[in-house]
Formats: C-alpha cells, structure tokens, sequence
C-alpha cells in the first residue's frame, strides 16, 4: 500500500477545510478549467529533478508514474519503504514553493513549512 501526500497551491491563508474540499473536488474529478499555478509547475519540475516520474523505473520513491499534477496540486504516491530523505524533500520544496501539503492517510494539512533561506 502506497503513501499518499499531495501539495497544493491555494490562495494565501486558505484553510485545512478548504483543503479537504479541494481533495474531494479531486478525488471526484473536478479540476476545473485555470493555468497551471506557477507554484505547482515550479515544485513539479523539482521534485521530478531529484526522483524522476518518467519513465516509471525501478528504485524510484513513486508506487505510481507518472506523477498526478493538476493546476493547482501534485499527489505522490510513494512506496512505504521510500527513504525519509524523499519526505523530507517533498517537505522543503512545499516550503520554497508555498504549497499546503495534505496527507491522506490521516487527513491532515500542513501550512506551507518555513522557507529555506539561503
């Protein structure tokens, strides 16, 4: 069984419900018709430069290739046993690229972490 995270690009100060919704309206097919947010490209493009989703190769964290990437989210399923480094990753680019992340297995949403400052 898979890990399943996504990050998600909503206005600023939006709310763990508004989230959820927004997963829902996923889940349910709904992506509605806007440009990519240049948040999500910028968090696609580096996330898949460190662990590539194309083409679906082994030793890869993704239990499924390619990645989901909508224009406002990007849902990663990983194996279980993917190295922490990989959370960790996807943790500091939701950060440089002022993302939400949510967690399916228990629901939860996460503010945007500190930006790394160089």
């Amino acid at each position: 069984m898979s890990f399943d995270l996504s990050v998600w690009a909503l206005p600023n100060g939006a709310s763990p419900e508004q989230v959820r919704a927004a997963v829902r309206q996923c889940r349910e097919g709904w992506h509605g018709e806007q440009h990519p947010d240049p948040r999500v490209v910028g968090f696609y493009r580096a996330i898949t430069a460190s662990y590539p989703d194309r083409p679906a190769r082994p030793g890869t964290p993704w239990e499924v290739a390619p990645l989901h990437a909508a224009a406002d989210h990007v849902e990663m399923n990983l194996h279980p046993a993917c190295p922490d480094q990989v959370l960790l990753d996807i943790e500091r680019l939701a950060g440089e690229h002022d993302l939400m992340l949510f967690d399916a297995q228990d629901g939860s949403v996460y503010p945007p972490p500190a930006r790394v400052r160089s």
